[in-house]
């Protein structure tokens, strides 16, 4: 038993380059993906940088300019506070700086919350809580000291502990505001990195997607030009078997009408000779004294041999009708139709439009096949009333049509008729090729079939005129 799939099939040895396609497919693809996650990312880290870095370092900054606003303020005072000769009593003084230490400590609260933690901030930070924290209660006890009238005390104080508070205070401020200018410009160079490094990642990426299309497509081009090269032998490989398929065939048909030139010979001229020396016979038999018995026998018999007769010279016209060679293809066909009339019992119609002019009739031949395989498909299968053959000439192409009203059916379906129908088909159109034309075949289911023959009129002996065959 043989194997479904040959495994020397040349189709399947061409190499498809449908899974490296997939492969390289997948690649750029997944490049692609993963190019568009890194992008993300960095995308996100940059933006996360930017709000939790880069803007809480601002918003720290706002609030240590605050800061160093208030101490520049708080100086101020201080130095006013010290004077002996003020306008003002100390007490006089408390509120407002109450005002300025309550900002202070407003602006240090928001400061420590935008801060960014690092040690160094870390350490001021604080340093500047117990500042503010000393500052404040240093505070308490210069405005007690003035309420209990020890202004002179107060003023010291005012002068030498609350100034060196202030002092430092400023001082931290200067120094987190140096860290955060810092830590702003690093930052910046951070994100210049980041966007440099994202900028050359995507050049790469390009690149190594235009590389990766470049071979995709490199490959593509020669797995196409190979594989169409393969195909080409094979379409020409196919077209020179089709070559010799075509001349084997034409040597059957021509082998086919030689056998059945050599048939109709043969049954025309030794068994219809010997046919007719034995009704010959029979009559002599006849004309001489004998029963009457034995003259009805031999009246039968000459009766049955006329008919045997009949019959080999009906097929040996059909086999090879000698009204071809003697009078052309017109009446051939039309003798072609009366025989078939009578023996198929269908009635066909023939009409003639021109004069074909003696067709070759080595050529007309083939014409006469096709209309005769024609008319036998309408017996067998048409299961037609009636059929007509059109046999005319117009500008040089000689055309004939087979048509019947049987049941008609389509041409291109795969169906019984299909199968039984399809070498004869295939033998018309060999035939009408071979004679440089073509043949057409219409028909749709219940309203018959109509099989059109087209070929380059040639001249050939004229057909001499005679009477018709009959």
């Amino acid at each position: 038993m043989s194997s479904p799939a040959d495994p020397r099939d040349p189709i399947r040895e061409i190499p498809s380059p449908a899974r490296r396609l997939w492969l390289g497919l997948c690649v750029i693809l997944s490049t692609f993906a993963v190019f568009a996650w890194y992008t993300a990312r960095k995308v996100e880290w940059l933006e996360n940088f930017e709000v939790n870095v880069v803007e809480r370092n601002r918003k720290s900054s706002v609030q240590l300019e605050r800061l160093e606003n208030d101490t520049y303020l708080l100086a101020i005072s201080i130095r006013d506070m010290a004077l002996g000769h003020a306008a003002y009593p100390l007490r006089d003084w408390k509120a407002g700086f109450t005002r300025l230490r309550d900002d202070m400590a407003d602006a240090v609260r928001l400061e420590g919350r935008y801060a960014v933690s690092s040690p160094g901030a870390n350490g001021l930070s604080a340093r500047l809580h117990s500042d503010l924290t000393g500052l404040s209660n240093t505070a308490d006890r210069i405005f007690a000291l003035a309420a209990g009238g020890r202004s002179a005390q107060a003023r010291a104080m005012v002068e030498t502990t609350l100034e060196n508070q202030r002092a430092s205070i400023t001082a931290i401020v200067a120094r987190l505001l140096v860290m955060n200018g810092q830590a702003q410009a690093q930052a910046a160079r951070r994100v210049n990195t980041v966007y440099a490094s994202v900028r050359m990642d995507i050049l790469l990426v390009t690149g190594l997607l235009f590389l990766l299309s470049l071979g995709t497509g490199l490959y593509v081009f020669e797995a196409s030009r190979h594989a169409f090269g393969r195909m080409r032998c094979l379409a020409e490989q196919l077209d020179a078997q089709s070559t010799r398929l075509r001349e084997l065939s034409w040597r059957l048909i021509d082998l086919q009408e030689q056998t059945l030139r050599q048939i109709a010979r043969d049954l025309h001229d030794e068994f219809g000779q010997i046919l007719t020396a034995i009704g010959l016979l029979l009559t002599r038999a006849e004309s001489k004294n004998g029963s009457s018995e034995l003259r009805e026998d031999l009246e039968m018999a000459h009766s049955v041999v006329q008919e045997t007769l009949q019959k080999v010279r009906d097929q040996s016209q059909m086999f090879r009708p000698a009204v071809l060679d003697d009078f052309g293809l017109e009446q051939t066909l039309e003798w072609l139709a009366q025989q078939f009339s009578r023996q198929a019992g269908i009635p066909v119609e023939f009409r003639a439009e021109g004069r074909e002019s003696g067709y070759p009739p080595e050529e007309a031949i083939h014409l006469y096949r096709i209309v005769q395989e024609a008319l036998n498909n309408v017996a067998r299968h048409a299961h037609a009333s009636r059929a007509w053959v059109f046999l005319r000439e117009d500008s040089g192409q000689l055309q004939i049509e087979i048509k019947d009203d049987g049941t008609g059916f389509l041409p291109d379906a795969s169906g019984e008729r299909a199968r039984r129908e399809g070498l004869g088909l295939i033998a018309m159109r060999e035939r009408a090729e071979h004679l440089q034309g073509t043949l057409a075949v219409q028909s749709t289911p219940g309203r018959g079939t109509t099989i059109s023959v087209r070929v380059p009129f040639k001249k050939g002996v004229a057909a001499p005129v005679a009477t018709k065959a009959g």
